[in-house]
């Protein structure tokens, strides 16, 4: 399931796992061919990755990413979720920690996957994973404009940015990462970020 138009390989290096999938497998797009993918589209996507799979599993999250998105909608659809666990201390754990919290399942290698998806949890429908973003945290093109215009040359921490703006943290991570998938922004280490040079 791809978040731009069928015609759109993205990222560029993806385009002979593509291809081969196209050929050997099976490519979905939603979008219109010809849509670049951006950060709005990939939530919508996600509903539908939720509802074709038996099951999903979140490696690594940190809230608002798209994994825990997927998570809660798979919750709702009635499939399973699975989760790998991992330190407390490590942001990128935090969100399958909480998915555990909330009742998906511990899993720790396929085994473990095959066993959850063959015998199925009830519990599962309990997991309900609070990482969507809410629809004020939803961006237009003039508010990712206007948080574009807040980078500069100098990498800045993503989370100045929130401050600066003034935007709910969601709404500015999404229109961070469309600007990323536009090309129009540089990540630095971090967690700190600057206008592209490209």
């Amino acid at each position: 399931m791809i978040a731009g138009g069928i015609d759109v390989v993205y990222p560029p290096e993806n385009k002979e796992r593509q291809a081969a999938l196209c050929e050997r497998g099976l490519v979905i797009a939603e979008m219109p061919p010809g849509t670049e993918p951006r950060a709005r589209h990939f939530p919508y996507r996600n509903r539908i990755i939720a509802g074709i799979s038996s099951g999903t599993v979140v490696v690594e999250a940190a809230p608002p990413f798209g994994s825990l998105i997927t998570a809660r909608l798979a919750a709702e659809a009635g499939r399973e979720v699975m989760a790998v666990p991992g330190s407390p201390l490590g942001p990128r754990a935090q969100g399958c920690n909480q998915l555990i919290r909330d009742g998906a399942t511990l899993v720790q290698n396929a085994a473990d996957v095959i066993e959850a998806i063959r015998f199925p949890s009830s519990s599962v429908r309990s997991a309900r994973a609070r990482y969507d973003p809410a629809p004020e945290e939803m961006l237009d093109d003039e508010d990712v404009s206007s948080i574009e215009s807040l980078l500069g040359p100098s990498p800045v921490p993503v989370d100045e940015i929130i401050r600066l703006s003034g935007a709910p943290s969601g709404a500015v991570q999404m229109a961070v990462l469309e600007l990323d998938l536009a090309g129009r922004l540089d990540r630095h280490a971090g967690n700190k970020v600057s206008r592209s040079n490209a």
